[in-house]
């Protein structure tokens, strides 16, 4: 009979063990599969945005003609929406970027005024980069304006009447402008 109790014991005492020994393995497979997930989710993460970013090259390339780009030295520009439109300073940037500029600031102008005309000022005293830029954009009023304390080269003013050199036509007016808690009308 001793040995029987003995033998229950050892029986019993080795199912212990390779409960705790298979509890530890499966712990040790879930840790395993959450790794690989947690890599696959990153993987696919990354694909995507890499996927975006080349779509939004290809986008922007499409916008210009290439025999149109600017393939001079580096000109930066600064774009100011003046005419109250929103978006319009970013679709302006747009067409900048793919003409081959270096838009290096784009946001609201002081003020809005529904009657102010488009314009491109010349910063630096090279109305030939001014002239590009303007050609770029489609618009016909050049403006030699220069102002060392700005690091820009050119600044395009962009008013209500500008639209887009390829037809599309700029977003809709924002409802009152005076409305100083709207944040479209902070940038």
């Amino acid at each position: 009979m001793s040995r029987r109790k003995s033998a229950g014991r050892k029986g019993s005492g080795s199912k212990r063990g390779s409960s705790k020994r298979s509890a530890g393995a499966a712990k040790g497979v879930f840790s395993a599969i959450r790794l690989s997930l947690a890599v696959v989710v990153v993987t696919l993460v990354a694909a995507v945005g890499v996927n975006l970013s080349l779509m939004e090259t290809d986008e922007i390339d499409t916008l210009a003609d290439p025999a149109e780009r600017w393939t001079g030295e580096r000109v930066r520009v600064e774009v100011l929406n003046a005419g109250g439109v929103t978006g319009m300073a970013r679709e302006a940037t747009e067409v900048l970027r793919a003409a081959g500029f270096d838009v290096v600031e784009f946001g609201n102008a002081a003020a809005f005024d529904p009657e102010r005309r488009s314009e491109v000022l010349d910063r630096v005293d090279r109305t030939d980069i001014a002239q590009a830029v303007a050609s770029a954009m489609g618009i016909d009023n050049v403006q030699s304006d220069p102002d060392p304390n700005l690091f820009v080269e050119v600044t395009v003013i962009v008013g209500r009447d500008w639209v887009r050199p390829d037809g599309i036509e700029a977003a809709q007016p924002v409802i009152g402008n005076d409305a100083w808690w709207d944040p479209r009308t902070w940038f």
